[in-house]
């Protein structure tokens, strides 16, 4: 019997330590909904409602708008909570906020510019994790009603220079929870400020709105019409190649 107790002991050990990383990584396929949100869960569920409404099949920005430029810090440690929270670097949105973005991406290159997207759709798992690292919903989705992100109708994003890619000046960096950040803010630049007017004027243009703390956040105006969704990049790409 005392042979066998390290062992016992290491296999506990283990799977406390797998239980704990499950926990600490909820992007990676565990489906959580603590709040008993009316959410879409599973690839089936998914599939099924493409299937009844065509425009709600996610779409790979990527894939859908030339030119698109892709900055996603939630697949790298480099953003607020310091850890690694997606599977791949990618940026889904409904397929009508594709459209509604290529538009945008059409009419900048008329001035050279482009878009830089920095988050798109996210996993309502996410949701739980930003707001378990920092609880504050001036900047972070309350994880009770979901995030706008969660819906696949929500965009951060910036301006840059289409052929070099470089950033124009805006008032902060991606997810800096300042009052700086606010779309109202004015004690800046005068370049800055006509940037951001310029962001503002042409995404309201193609229907989206600024969200009221973060000049780079945006959501589409249907946002309302989808539901939260809880798929990973890696659920909603094989749900999509299936016919």
């Amino acid at each position: 019997m005392n042979r066998k107790l390290p062992g016992i002991l290491l296999t506990v050990q283990l799977t406390a330590t797998l239980l704990m990383t499950l926990a600490a990584w909820p992007c990676r396929g565990q489906h959580l909904n603590p709040y008993h949100l009316d959410i879409i869960q599973t690839q089936e569920e998914y599939k099924e409602l493409v299937r009844i409404h065509p425009e709600m099949r996610m779409t790979d920005l990527e894939k859908a708008i030339k030119g698109i430029r892709l900055d996603i810090r939630y697949a790298t440690r480099n953003n607020f909570t310091g850890e690694v929270i997606y599977t791949a670097p990618k940026a889904y949105a409904k397929m009508p906020v594709a459209q509604a973005l290529k538009r945008v991406q059409d009419s900048l290159s008329l001035y050279h510019l482009g878009l830089k997207v920095f988050d798109a759709y996210r996993p309502y798992a996410a949701t739980l994790r930003f707001y378990e690292v920092y609880p504050d919903t001036t900047f972070v989705a309350n994880p009770r009603s979901g995030s706008r992100h969660n819906r696949g109708c929500a965009v951060d994003l910036t301006l840059v220079e289409f052929a070099t890619g470089k950033e124009l000046p805006m008032p902060t960096g991606y997810d800096d929870f300042s009052p700086k950040a606010s779309p109202d803010y004015t004690d800046l630049p005068d370049t800055v400020i006509a940037n951001r007017k310029f962001l503002f004027g042409i995404m309201a243009h193609f229907g989206f709105s600024c969200y009221k703390s973060e000049w780079w956040h945006f959501d589409f105006k249907e946002w309302r019409d989808n539901k939260l969704m809880d798929l990973t990049f890696d659920e909603l790409e094989t749900a999509n190649d299936e016919k």
